[in-house]
């Protein structure tokens, strides 16, 4: 149980940035390394409904980093997130998302990362691409810095900086101008480069990351200052009740088996912690290992992930048998975007080679090459998601999955439930887990 818990006990800051391709993770990165090489404990955090940044915190500070989000995640969550997985000696570091005022809609309005930076009270470090820029930096931080309301940016972190001479010269400008001082920069080497596919980032198995060596030997850091700053505290206005956790065990002893691996990694650590605290026990297994169902599973939850990246291996999974057989006897299941595409008859991958999935559903999927569905969504029943893809399904004959004003209604066939959204299963406890049980409501 959580209560009455000050937003004050909450060391830490957000990582923001000019815009989107700003170098804002690998900054990040390098920050969560400059800190734990000085001895702090780091707990990491991401703003918006991402999978791949997560990750990438995840190496460098050996422990799950969880997203906070004022749309999806909600802003109650998103604080109770930050007081269980920040400990007392901790600093909490969160990356933000796009630039620091995208959102849903506005300047800085729901989604964005301003917009969470209000709402936990957290002050803000903005990262800028100073590649190419000299004295242009001021007029550019002096318009982000206009646009702070119910926020403080505290401190500028410039990406791609050439030489000591123009980490100089973009200090002194900001300084001139009486604008949140220089707290590091970053120069661009090869040995801190992050390779990028469609769906944002490589993943850090999927190539060799920067070590945390070559991260400390790129960054230059007023490490003692940026500390201060995020020991700070919030305003007295976030000293209220927070809220109370208190799960009422909804899947009770319920063995849900979880597709995890590299084609299918696409996890929230909020969910697996909300299966849990729901008395669930979950058992992983790998599709791309031909794994079968665990014995005994009594659900199925198949999340996104690259599945297209894996089709050959996986079209002569061992463990498809085992998903049908399941699925055919009722189990309920539950797939998300690449966990959907996997259970179709087929999977058209970018190249234009058709791979047979596991045929559960009468469907057939295929990238695009470019982005098919984006944005936040919402169930009737109140559980909220998100939705990111570059491919299609072809229309299918099958009854919807879910009900939503926007976004993709999916597929259902017996205790199949379908779709291309990514669902946060804290957001409405009452009907994620009625997705795990046998039950025939909507």
């Amino acid at each position: 149980m959580l209560a009455y818990l000050s937003m004050k006990s909450i060391p830490g800051f957000l990582i923001a940035a000019s815009q989107s391709h700003s170098g804002k993770t690998i900054v990040t990165l390098a920050v969560m390394a400059a800190f734990r090489a000085a001895g702090f404990a780091v707990a990491p955090f991401k703003a918006g409904p991402d999978f791949i940044d997560p990750q990438w915190h995840a190496a460098i500070c050996q422990r799950p980093s969880y997203s906070l989000d004022t749309c999806m995640v909600g802003v109650t969550e998103s604080r109770d997130l930050l007081h269980r997985h920040c400990l007392e000696g901790e600093v909490a570091v969160v990356e933000g998302v796009m630039g620091l005022y995208d959102g849903k809609e506005g300047v800085g309005g729901p989604g964005s990362t301003a917009d969470l930076a209000r709402a936990l009270d957290l002050p803000v470090v903005l990262v800028v691409n100073a590649k190419g820029m000299a004295g242009s930096i001021a007029p550019l931080v002096a318009g982000f810095v206009q646009f702070a309301h119910g926020f403080r940016i505290i401190g500028v972190l410039a990406n791609r900086v050439g030489s000591l001479r123009h980490a100089d010269i973009l200090r002194q400008a900001l300084h001139d101008h009486h604008l949140p001082p220089l707290l590091g920069w970053l120069t661009q080497t090869p040995a801190i480069h992050l390779g990028e596919r469609h769906l944002g980032l490589v993943l850090p198995q999927d190539q060799s990351p920067p070590t945390t060596e070559a991260l400390l030997g790129a960054l230059t850091l007023d490490l003692d200052r940026l500390a201060v700053a995020a020991m700070g505290g919030p305003s007295p206005k976030q000293a209220e009740v927070i809220s109370t956790r208190n799960p009422s065990r909804l899947l009770s002893g319920r063995k849900i088996a979880v597709a995890q691996d590299r084609a299918f990694c696409f996890l929230y650590p909020a969910n697996l912690e909300w299966l849990r605290e729901q008395g669930a026990i979950p058992q992983f297994f790998s599709p791309l290992a031909g794994e079968p169902v665990p014995e005994g599973a009594e659900a199925l939850w198949l999340p996104g992930g690259y599945p297209e990246l894996h089709a050959p291996l996986l079209s002569v999974s061992a463990s498809w048998p085992t998903i049908r057989h399941a699925a055919n006897h009722g189990l309920p299941i539950l797939a998300e975007c690449g966990g959907m595409m996997a259970l179709g008859e087929s999977l058209t991958d970018a190249e234009g080679a058709r791979w047979p999935m596991a045929g559960v559903l009468p469907i057939h999927t295929r990238m695009t090459g470019r982005l098919a569905g984006l944005g936040y969504r919402q169930e009737h029943s109140g559980v909220r998601g998100h939705e990111f893809h570059h491919s299609i399904r072809d229309p299918s004959p099958l009854e919807p999955a879910f009900q939503l004003e926007q976004g993709d209604i999916g597929v259902r066939r017996l205790q199949v439930r379908a779709s291309y959204v990514h669902w946060y299963f804290p957001s409405q406890s009452t009907a994620c887990a009625r997705w795990f049980t046998a039950s025939r409501d909507p």
